[in-house]
């Protein structure tokens, strides 16, 4: 069965000789399996030609820009081209064994959603041997308390309470002369009457009272508090929810004589913000986004590969991005699939 992922490739497989196909699949067959050049007699065996003739047909593929060799080594391996094309065209993948199905699903359990996730992405990570990324669902944060703590004549403390119990403190410019038993008022008003309410409902109830003059408060003080209001519901509206597990997954035997790559991914892994936005590019469609070293700017310095699919909520609609990041040297024909299973796992879930 062909593989049901991504259909776009840079060179079309039928451009390609039956024998230059078959000493391509094992060219990049070994080199993910094994991580170094391969060479002629290597692959001798598993076809009826002789290593001269292999050595030819490697050659030719390098001409067209699939294979190179990194160093005076007469072995190849795949240029970031070829393994697209391998991926594209040639690459033959199937259901994930029932044993790794299982240790996905059973992180899914009745438990938080983000416990949920991260649990999933973990067994994620540690069955492909790669970082394991999840973008969560993005959840309105629900006010429970709102207090202020006057720091200086323009500015104060503010404190938001969730009804998650979660605090978050920012600092917020105040206009001249306003009191404290302003700002308290102000406070006690949210928490006694928009309680229970995402930050954009409160914004507009808060608005609406100024408005309206129905509550005896600093209309000032309160438009104030409105203006910080909407400023944190957008926050939180473009904030990622990004769960990053298994980066130690990417330092192994294998990598002693890469460090230098792996530094950088491990580097790289640190900027949420810009995972989140690859992660994002991943929401459209059906199936797996697979890309491969430069095709994303983020990780064409490491030469690392992401693989990714949406995951959807009870409505249907996509809610979060599942994947893994790792080398360019991935077993493609195992991950994909993998990655894929879990996005199809989530969805259960999250019905």
């Amino acid at each position: 069965m062909g593989s049901p992922y991504i259909a776009a490739m840079n060179e079309p497989i039928g451009d390609l000789t039956h024998r230059m196909r078959d000493i391509f699949r094992l060219v990049v067959e070994a080199y993910i399996d094994r991580g170094q050049p391969v060479g002629s007699k290597a692959i001798a065996g598993a076809v009826s030609l002789s290593p001269a003739s292999i050595r030819g047909v490697m050659q030719e593929l390098e001409e067209r820009g699939l294979l190179t060799h990194p160093h005076t080594s007469a072995g190849r391996i795949p240029t970031e081209t070829g393994l697209r094309l391998f991926v594209d065209g040639i690459m033959r993948s199937s259901l994930p064994p029932a044993r790794e199905r299982a240790a996905i699903e059973s992180q899914l359990t009745d438990r938080p959603i983000e416990e949920a996730l991260s649990a999933a992405t973990a067994a994620l990570s540690g069955l492909s041997a790669c970082a394991g990324v999840v973008l969560a669902p993005k959840n309105e944060l629900m006010l429970r308390q709102l207090s202020f703590v006057p720091l200086a004549p323009d500015r104060a403390l503010a404190v938001l309470v969730g009804m998650d119990g979660n605090v978050e403190n920012r600092v917020v410019p105040i206009p001249p002369g306003t009191s404290p038993l302003a700002l308290n008022e102000v406070g006690n008003f949210v928490s006694a009457r928009l309680a229970g309410k995402t930050l954009a409902e409160a914004v507009a109830q808060l608005r609406e009272e100024i408005v309206e003059r129905r509550e005896a408060i600093d209309g000032a003080a309160a438009e104030l508090v409105a203006r910080g209001l909407a400023d944190w519901s957008e926050d939180h509206a473009q904030r990622p929810v990004l769960i990053v597990r298994g980066q130690a997954n990417l330092i192994d035997e294998g990598t002693a004589a890469d460090l230098d790559r792996v530094r950088r991914l491990l580097d790289e892994l640190e900027d949420r913000q810009d995972i989140a936005r690859l992660l994002e590019n991943a929401r459209e469609g059906e199936g797996c986004r697979i890309f491969i070293g430069s095709e994303n700017r983020m990780f064409a310095l490491s030469g690392s590969s992401v693989i990714a699919a949406p995951y959807r909520g009870s409505d249907g609609k996509v809610v979060g991005v599942v994947g893994v990041i790792g080398p360019t040297r991935l077993n493609y024909a195992r991950v994909v699939p993998m990655v894929d299973f879990t996005a199809q796992a989530l969805t259960r879930y999250m019905r």
